[in-house]
């Protein structure tokens, strides 16, 4: 048995970008960033930051773009996938990316809007529908990597 499972918590880093494909389903693209910090040997305090590109179909989708801004909390779970493109060059391209099925509006209501609350118990919650099969959803028509 094989698992493809990612959960983040993290902050967004930019404004997500909404886009609808030509049958008109939605899909977000935002990246996500995560620090973890340690202390060196000599005392110093490091943080390290990663960065990783989430993108959201359908009512996800539609719930990002009314509620998630640059800077908000989130909780996200979903799958790691790597896909290619050939660029206008003829380049091999590559790209990772998280394709979220769930997610959770985390910290202060004014940081995120209605949804979420002081509380990430009763923070907004969503998830893809269950039947919802995101291996099947097109790929963006264009050659950009999101």
């Amino acid at each position: 048995m094989a698992i493809n499972k990612v959960i983040l918590i993290g902050n967004v880093g930019n404004d997500p970008e909404i886009r609808h494909l030509e049958a008109g389903t939605p899909v977000a693209n935002f990246r996500l960033a995560t620090s973890e910090s340690y202390t060196n040997r000599n005392g110093e305090r490091i943080t390290q930051t990663e960065w990783h590109n989430i993108v959201v179909w359908r009512g996800l989708a539609e719930v990002v773009e009314k509620y998630v801004k640059k800077g908000a909390q989130l909780f996200i779970e979903g799958k790691i996938r790597t896909r290619s493109w050939d660029d206008k060059d003829g380049n091999k391209r590559y790209t990772t990316e998280i394709v979220a099925d769930a997610l959770q509006m985390l910290g202060k209501r004014t940081e995120n809007g209605p949804e979420a609350s002081q509380n990430p118990a009763n923070a907004g919650s969503y998830a893809a529908a269950p039947n919802a099969d995101i291996s099947s959803m097109p790929e963006p028509e264009d050659d950009l990597p999101f």
